[in-house]
């Protein structure tokens, strides 16, 4: 494991102990293991992303029924987002390029608040 993915790894794991609590189902721990497989690709990758990549990033889209769970996981993704430092242009295609529909887009600036 190269010094980069050590980083992110524990980015992602100081972010799961800071991360807030909320009154949706969905948990953001859930989440962010959901898109553990994604972060190298995110930062760094080019082409489509991998399969392991996009079965987690649909794992949230079919967890987060009510608005207070798509707001949960907007929030998690965009603290993570701000942790992991995506490239905008990957982040923002990954629901496409998975072949997903997300109610937002995966950057650090998404208001959360929007999602109905």
């Amino acid at each position: 494991m190269n010094s980069s993915s050590v980083a992110v790894m524990a980015a992602l794991m100081m972010f799961l102990l800071l991360a807030p609590t909320s009154d949706a189902a969905i948990s953001c721990s859930d989440v962010i293991k959901d898109l553990r497989p994604c972060v190298r690709y995110l930062v760094n990758g080019t082409g489509k992303p991998p399969s392991a990549c996009c079965a987690g990033a649909s794992a949230p889209q079919s967890a987060a029924s009510s608005t207070a769970d798509k707001k949960a996981a907007c929030e998690c993704i965009k603290s993570a987002s701000k942790t992991v430092n995506p490239s905008p242009q990957l982040a923002q295609a990954l629901p496409a390029n998975c072949g997903i529909n997300l109610p937002f887009t995966i950057s650090p600036n998404v208001d959360c608040s929007k999602i109905s």
